[in-house]
């Protein structure tokens, strides 16, 4: 396996991240990596063979939003439908592995150092405690991970998909207004996510008639209505796109805080995906801890849960390549 080379994704809605890995020492060094824009692309088989050209891998693993079946997936937000063996075919591979991003997110903690994540709540850390992940992109995706013995161990869930509870006025009229958008059921994946964010600048435009300038509306026609939002918030140079950044950290607080309950994260909850590292500083201003404790009775033992921030954004692909490298070296093994 010693000097084995890894090809390693992280597939999203919005792009397709690669990279290939070597293994020395036990160690993955990374070689050579690119972004592709997802839907530019007929499928992920046509990215990696771009990406590939003529380099030949041991091993592949792609961290995937939504959930794998018998090595197979249609994705959410990609009209793409994905299976190992016809990838592993296509690419030339022997061993290509598909699994839930949030599973590769989870397999990339391990992986990172110290100054790749910032705590935002020290907590009361049980040692060896189930651990909590979620993470905001372009969609929500949420995971837990439990001790084994020797390491955790992370279980995907598609618990980004489940209703959205609001807890005050502002959230119940959002709410309805994303009823009538969405006709019927709206999940917390349409609102802790890149589409929440503008759905909360509209809802405060359209709804709490918030002012929106003539420049400021160029700007979200033009660009990146996400991009546009959240660097006006944290420059603080706009009312309704500070208001809206509020809104989403809020939400996106009391659904971590939902899943700390639901897991029982005491040994942490790690909060990951590519929205976090942007509005980090905004993270730390309190609006994300004050709603994720705010849980009534329950309230002690989400102060006591540690909240931590995982800064590198590509948690996901480090996961991805550490478990191709050791799934690969357990089978070569049997």
């Amino acid at each position: 396996m010693e000097g084995s080379t890894i090809l390693a994704g992280d597939v999203g809605g919005t792009k397709v991240h690669l990279a290939l890995y070597e293994l020395r020492e036990g160690k993955l060094n990374e070689k050579r990596e690119m972004q592709y824009p997802s839907r530019q692309f007929s499928g992920l088989e046509q990215i990696a063979q771009e990406f590939l050209g003529s380099q030949k891998v041991l091993a592949a693993c792609f961290g995937v939003p939504g959930p794998v079946r018998d090595g197979r997936l249609r994705l959410t937000n990609l009209p793409w439908t994905l299976d190992s063996r016809e990838l592993a075919t296509g690419l030339g591979i022997d061993r290509v592995f598909l699994i839930n991003d949030l599973e590769a997110n989870g397999y990339g903690l391990a992986e990172l150092s110290d100054d790749q994540i910032f705590t935002l709540s020290e907590g009361v850390p049980s040692e060896f405690g189930t651990r909590a992940l979620i993470a905001a992109g372009t969609g929500l995706g949420e995971a837990f991970l439990t001790w084994d013995g020797r390491s955790y161990v992370p279980h995907p869930s598609e618990g980004g998909h489940v209703e959205f509870a609001p807890r005050n006025e502002d959230e119940i009229d959002l709410l309805l207004y994303l009823r009538r958008k969405y006709d019927g059921r709206v999940s917390y994946d349409r609102i802790v996510t890149g589409q929440g964010l503008t759905n909360m600048y509209d809802f405060l435009r359209d709804v709490r008639g918030m002012q929106v300038p003539a420049p400021l509306a160029e700007r979200m026609a033009a660009e990146d209505p996400n991009a546009v939002i959240t660097e006006l918030a944290i420059a603080a140079e706009s009312p309704i796109c500070e208001k809206a950044l509020d809104l989403f950290i809020s939400a996106y607080g009391a659904e971590a805080g939902n899943l700390a309950l639901k897991v029982f994260s005491a040994g942490g909850i790690y909060v990951g995906g590519g929205i976090a590292p942007r509005i980090f500083e905004k993270l730390k201003e309190g609006g994300f801890m004050k709603a994720f404790t705010d849980k009534g009775r329950l309230s002690p033992l989400l102060v006591s849960m540690p909240v931590h921030v995982v800064l590198e954004s590509r948690a996901a692909l480090i996961g991805a390549a550490a478990y191709a490298g050791s799934r690969a070296a357990e089978l070569a093994s049997t």
